[in-house]
């Protein structure tokens, strides 16, 4: 029995998604957002990169929009995992614990990314909720976990303003890479938690009233 136009295009259309192509495909998404920006980057280069279909492609990715937002979504959810954070016994252990040297190259590649999403978001109106900062939240939420935590047992004050200090160190990543083009590095991150995160925790906010 053959099969007809339509019975092929049923059949194409009910493949099963392979998750490590797919991974695979982004991955290089994103390398090339890193390497060449928005404007830069089209679906058929990311194709020949990831040595993958440019027809299946852009079955599964219509527009070269649609890859990247799928992109950033697999790079938010590659971030880090919130049930293996560090637990050293001090905030300070924690927080250096979180980001290991070689994470300079990565968070790196991640805020080159990113300035390619910034340059799509000015150019596509109505992406600015689902394509900005968002790619932050893991590190900002990660952060904020560890303050609790140290909150907790007493180490820092019951008033300290953790929501502000958990932002710190993930906006002085993005601006070293989107703004002085340089990864942040072991020995910067250790005076940022040292001169910066840790005495803005225990320093209690000072109240308007009665200044």
């Amino acid at each position: 029995m053959s099969m007809t136009k339509n019975d092929v295009s049923v059949a194409t259309r009910g493949r099963k998604r392979d998750p490590e192509r797919d991974g695979a495909i982004l991955e290089a998404t994103i390398d090339l957002l890193a390497e060449v920006g928005y404007d830069g980057l089209s679906t058929a280069k990311v194709a020949d990169r990831a040595q993958a279909g440019k027809g299946t492609m852009y079955r599964r990715w219509p527009t070269k929009t649609d890859l990247v937002l799928d992109a950033v979504a697999h790079m938010k959810a590659q971030q880090i995992d919130l049930e293996a954070l560090p637990d050293t016994g001090s905030l300070r252990g924690d927080l250096l614990a979180m980001f290991q040297p070689q994470d300079g190259v990565r968070v790196d590649r991640i805020l080159r990314a990113m300035a390619g999403v910034v340059s799509m978001i000015s150019q596509v109106p109505g992406l600015a909720e689902t394509g900005d900062y968002s790619i932050f939240e893991p590190w900002i939420t990660a952060n904020e976990v560890l303050m609790e935590r140290a909150k907790t047992r007493g180490e820092i004050p019951s008033t300290a303003d953790i929501a502000l200090a958990a932002q710190i160190i993930p906006s002085m990543a993005a601006y070293r890479a989107l703004i002085l083009r340089v990864a942040i590095d072991h020995d910067l991150l250790v005076r940022l938690v040292e001169q910066v995160v840790l005495p803005a925790l225990r320093e209690s906010p000072v109240n308007p009233a009665r200044s």
